[in-house]
C-alpha cells in the first residue's frame, strides 16, 4: 500500500491529522509539502492530505476516524470511490 501524509511542519491543523493514517495501522510515508515544488503546487492549499498512489483520499481537516470511513463510503456508492 502506497499511502502518503502530506503535511505542514509546525501547523497544528496537520499534527493533529496525523492520528489517521495511524489509526489505519498500515506503514505510510510522510511528506512536508514545502519540500519539494510539486507538492507546493498540488497540495500547498489542500494540507493535510492523506494520499494513495496517485489519489487523494482525504484533505483538509480530518481526524482519526475519517478515513477509517472511507469503507463504508465506498460500499454506499457501489464500490466508487
Amino acid at each position: 500500500m502506497n499511502l502518503v501524509f502530506v503535511t505542514r511542519e509546525g501547523r497544528g491543523l496537520c499534527q493533529g491529522a496525523e492520528g489517521a493514517p495511524r489509526a489505519l495501522g498500515v506503514p505510510y510515508g510522510r511528506r512536508d509539502v514545502d519540500q519539494g515544488p510539486e507538492l507546493f503546487r498540488l497540495y500547498t492549499l489542500r494540507v493535510p492530505a492523506l494520499l494513495l498512489g496517485e489519489g487523494v483520499l482525504w484533505e483538509r481537516a480530518f481526524g482519526e476516524k475519517d478515513p477509517l470511513a472511507l469503507g463504508g463510503r465506498q460500499a454506499s456508492r457501489g464500490g466508487e470511490a
